[in-house]
């Protein structure tokens, strides 16, 4: 990887990761990803035209050795401090996607938290407001 890896393609590979964890990339992730690029203050800036390159180049990553902990390394070394919870929030989003959170996103979420050294009331918060907005009648 000779290319500098910016916030934006970090906070999208963490994305792309969430999404093929449990080995499934759907849907309903791929469409929360390109809804979350295309509309969030964090992304400003970014050219939606390299949405396809940037997770292509996250799930090529993913394919190599030890391609999760480079994953979250280049997301905690790529992403500025302040945007820690950020990150976070992103990963649970693309998790809730399709209603159904899955035992290896919950082992990811873990291992994002410890990463990037976020506290458990901060990511309990996170959590909570997601299961608040995915609540069905």
């Amino acid at each position: 990887m000779t290319d500098r890896i910016t916030t934006h393609d970090a906070l999208i590979y963490l994305m792309v990761t969430m999404s093929a964890v449990d080995k499934a990339m759907n849907d309903a992730e791929l469409a929360r990803i390109g809804r979350l690029v295309t509309f969030l203050p964090v992304f400003e800036g970014f050219d939606a035209d390299r949405l396809v390159g940037v997770t292509r180049a996250a799930a090529e990553l993913l394919k190599g050795p030890e391609g999760l902990d480079i994953v979250l390394e280049v997301v905690r070394d790529a992403v500025p401090h302040r945007f820690y919870d950020t990150a976070y929030a992103l990963a649970v989003e693309v998790a809730s996607a399709d209603y159904n959170i899955q035992q290896e996103e919950i082992r990811l979420l873990q291992m994002l938290r410890d990463r990037l050294g976020l506290d458990k009331l901060t990511c309990a918060a996170i959590e909570r407001s997601a299961m608040a907005r995915f609540k069905s009648p």
